[in-house]
């Protein structure tokens, strides 16, 4: 680079490097303005940066009047179109953010999001990131709809079973104050059963509150999953007796799983006492256990005749208790339905250990499949 050529770049960027800070400070201290008039200022910066630049190197050139005057108004000419341009622009981007502006009021005011995607790459991510927002506060409502219907549904199941018992408490204690009790040790037997019952549902209704606050302790050991179906099934054989439903059991040899033991038999417990509830007489209710890849899969299957379609979702939900021809009527105190929290329950310990558990049809009836991390 020779000397002549140092000299103008020096030059040039002495000064249009003077007006840029200039402009620059301008700019700075108006930045709450309107993008329109921050865009024409960012042109206007430019374009005298750039007259600036070129009239200090034509003096220092010693140009003649005539062809500094050339310049000069070629440069005008160039910087008015660059204003013209930089002016649309600048409307354009006003008129893109006062459009998403007064979609994002709209969001706020109805909670969704409906704006197509228009404008620079900014207002596009913005406009994208606005509507997942939207989709997953939808989401979340209806989460929380879904949980206040369940709430509801368990205050009035919860409320109806326990009215239920205490009524059947209150006639067999006023019969024996009364001295009307023929069998006074049968009405004690009966009185303790349904104390035992609406315990049993404190208990469950006590462990949900546990799961759902995330406060529920588990101390994770190895278990031999064997060990737990066959003390579940031993546990179940009289009710399953008393209503006419054969149990079996098929579980692989030195079967593992990193578990807290009390939560898992109670998941066994849970699905093993639910098949049993909805099994018919000389029905059958199998357990089955096995490794894959994944951990363990331990499956219960019932005789119940499977659940519609409409059922299925529903099936874990706090309190549900099924359809009328899944819930019997005439299912006694021992085996028959409770406050639908057991698979609730469940489901809570399960996921509580990193598993899933899920329901198909699976004929004759259900199949319970619960899948936990070796």
């Amino acid at each position: 680079m020779t000397h002549d050529q140092v000299v103008i770049v020096l030059t040039t960027a002495a000064w249009s490097g003077g007006v840029g800070l200039v402009g620059g400070l301008l700019l700075w201290t108006a930045r709450r303005a309107s993008v329109v008039w921050l865009t024409v200022g960012v042109a206007t910066t430019a374009i005298l940066a750039v007259l600036a630049g070129t009239v200090a190197t034509s003096r220092a050139m010693f140009l003649s009047g005539h062809d500094l005057g050339v310049i000069s108004l070629v440069a005008a000419v160039a910087g008015v179109v660059a204003l013209l341009f930089a002016l649309a622009v600048g409307s354009a981007l006003a008129r893109w953010s006062r459009e998403l502006r007064d979609e994002a009021r709209r969001f706020g005011e109805s909670g969704s999001f409906v704006s197509e995607a228009s404008g620079p790459a900014e207002f596009t991510a913005l406009a994208d990131e606005l509507r997942r927002t939207s989709e997953k506060l939808s989401e979340s409502r209806d989460r929380e709809l879904a949980l206040e219907q369940s709430r509801r549904e368990l205050v009035s199941w919860v409320s109806h079973d326990l009215r239920t018992p205490l009524a059947g408490l209150r006639a067999m204690t006023e019969a024996l104050e009364d001295g009307l009790a023929d069998d006074p040790g049968r009405y004690h037997a009966q009185m303790r059963a349904e104390v035992d019952r609406m315990v049993r549902m404190v208990d469950d209704l006590f462990e949900l509150s546990r799961i759902h606050a995330g406060v529920l302790r588990l101390s994770p050991q190895q278990v031999a999953l064997g060990d737990v179906v066959s003390e579940a099934l031993a546990g179940a054989d009289s009710v399953a007796r008393a209503r006419g439903v054969r149990l079996g059991g098929r579980v692989e040899e030195d079967v593992l799983v990193t578990a807290d033991p009390a939560g898992l038999s109670r998941v066994v417990s849970n699905l093993l006492m639910n098949a049993i509830r909805h099994t018919p007489a000389d029905g059958v209710v199998e357990v089955s256990a096995r490794a894959v890849p994944a951990g363990v899969e331990l499956s219960v299957t019932d005789a119940c005749g499977g659940m519609s379609e409409e059922d299925i979702p529903r099936v874990f939900d706090v309190g549900w208790q099924g359809s009328p021809a899944r819930t019997p009527e005439h299912l006694g105190t021992a085996g028959g339905a409770g406050a639908g929290l057991g698979l609730a329950i469940v489901k809570g310990i399960v996921e509580a250990h990193l598993g899933q558990v899920a329901v198909t049809n699976h004929d004759p009836g259900c199949r319970f499949l619960v899948t936990l991390p070796a």
